[in-house]
């Protein structure tokens, strides 16, 4: 009899412990830990989607006690609150509109707040037309969370199974890893798949569900 998938809310932990370290994401970990000692109020972190950046900004503004603020939200923003609060995490940073961005890079500046500059890409590949901006935000340290090693991903999908209370056996980790796009953002649709088939089918993730999600995927086995 196949079951009905409810899509209940999962929370990912995403405390200090949570958070995986190898040599693709320590030197990230190591600018958010090393806050207040930034050796200028801008840090621009980049990443592939999935790969902890938001994690790691979380980390920050706990650290800080900062606010957060979506890039497409700034322009409804006052930038003179946001610098007030210290320390200010910017997610999504290229979809902010330049003008709102270059105005909340100045005043973070002038009130000696930090500003954490989060994005998929480096501003040097962001396609800015205002040329202060565009200065500011290239001569900003900046530093880049790569594509996970082997150990890394293997861990990263136990992770998203446990956060949403699942347990999958080493056999079909190793089957996954073997066989999945070596990305952060294919272990989470893959583990986002294999829940919902499995509590569709009322039974554990097996190596044969994980084939099917696989080729649903268009991997080859």
């Amino acid at each position: 009899m196949t079951q009905l998938a409810i899509d209940l809310p999962h929370r990912p932990a995403l405390g200090r412990a949570d958070f995986l370290v190898s040599e693709c994401n320590a030197a990230a970990l190591g600018w958010i830990e090393r806050w207040p000692q930034w050796p200028a109020p801008v840090l621009v972190l980049h990443g592939p989607a999935g790969s902890g950046k938001s994690h790691l900004a979380g980390l920050w503004l706990g650290r800080s006690g900062g606010v957060a603020v979506a890039g497409e939200a700034l322009s409804r923003a006052d930038p003179n609150e946001l610098a007030s609060r210290r320390a200010v995490a910017l997610d999504d940073a290229a979809q902010a509109p330049e003008r709102s961005l270059l105005h909340l890079y100045n005043c973070c500046t002038e009130a000696g707040a930090s500003l954490l500059v989060v994005a998929r890409e480096a501003p040097a590949s962001w396609p800015i037309a205002l040329p202060d901006l565009a200065s500011r935000l290239r001569a900003a340290p900046a530093v880049a969370i790569a594509p996970p090693d082997d150990g890394l991903l293997a861990a990263v999908l136990v992770k998203l199974f446990a956060d949403r209370q699942v347990r999958v056996a080493p056999g079909v980790i190793g089957f996954l890893l073997r066989r999945m796009d070596r990305s952060f953002a294919a272990a989470g649709a893959l583990a986002e798949r294999l829940d919902r088939l499995a509590l569709g089918a009322g039974r554990p993730i097996t190596v044969a569900l994980a084939r099917r999600a696989l080729a649903e995927f268009g991997t080859p086995d």
